[in-house]
């Protein structure tokens, strides 16, 4: 469920004095407008810099997404922004991250982008996976399950499950953000995921499938019938999150998930 967006101002005086705490005083505040599931999302300038804030209500169901960005974020590569402070004050739960001037990335064909994007996700492929409290593949997708089950997302990688492009910033290089989803599988589910996502902004099912086998050496080792599994599981999801909210791009990515299980279907298993 999506969160209302509030800016600093509409904050009550405690929170803002709490996170005024760590930055000092802020002189400007910037909403920004990417993302759904943050209550607050804005970058704060102060004498001592600028901090991107991200929080939302206690009393939130997305609660419990943060909480995970917050567990997680000490594990992660270099290329994703590290948490400054974590306050809970007056009903909020708010996060102060490094910021990073960038914008977010362009996956189109053709896009300059893209090599950055891979080497981001190779880097997150060779990080260790914590012993930490987090989703574990097989359980995260198996109420989507078809006839071949989830058995074969098991794996020990550590995945960030959510490659749309407004979870990437582009500045000296490609940094991940927005880890609400952490998840422990197998190391081809990322590449899976950000297929998709380039079948949104324009490739074809056959191109994507070959441009990630170029980068990414899971990808390339990836089981034909675990790739199946999944793919069928992820269509099922998709399917259920357009039903639920069937917003223009949620229905797309419906659609985009039913012919990246057609292209697939017709591939030869390897």
């Amino acid at each position: 469920m999506p969160v209302e967006r509030a800016h600093w101002e509409d904050l009550p005086p405690a929170v803002r004095a709490a996170v005024e705490a760590h930055v000092g005083p802020v002189q400007h505040a910037h909403t920004v407008a990417a993302g759904v599931n943050s209550g607050i999302a804005a970058v704060l300038e102060s004498p001592n810099g600028s901090v991107f804030l991200k929080g939302v209500p206690l009393d939130h169901p997305q609660i419990h997404t943060q909480r995970r960005e917050t567990l997680i974020n000490l594990y992660l590569p270099d290329a994703s922004p590290r948490i400054l402070w974590h306050v809970e004050a007056e009903g909020w739960d708010l996060i102060g991250y490094e910021r990073i001037s960038g914008r977010h990335a362009d996956y189109s064909p053709g896009s300059p982008d893209l090599p950055l994007v891979a080497a981001a996700v190779r880097e997150l492929q060779s990080t260790e996976c914590p012993e930490i409290d987090i989703k574990l593949a097989e359980d995260r997708w198996k109420t989507y399950a078809g006839p071949a089950g989830v058995e074969q997302l098991a794996g020990a990688a550590l995945l960030h499950t959510d490659l749309a492009p407004h979870n990437v910033l582009v500045a000296d290089r490609a940094h991940l953000i927005d880890w609400a989803w952490p998840t422990r599988g197998a190391a081809w589910i990322d590449p899976a995921v950000l297929i998709l996502r380039l079948m949104e902004a324009g490739h074809s099912a056959s191109d994507a499938d070959v441009w990630a086998r170029a980068q990414f050496t899971s990808w390339g080792a990836a089981p034909y019938d675990a790739v199946e599994a999944f793919s069928e599981a992820n269509t099922h999801a998709w399917d259920e999150i357009a039903e639920n909210d069937p917003q223009p791009w949620k229905r797309r990515m419906a659609e985009i998930a039913h012919e990246w299980l057609s292209y697939w279907h017709r591939s030869p298993a390897s």
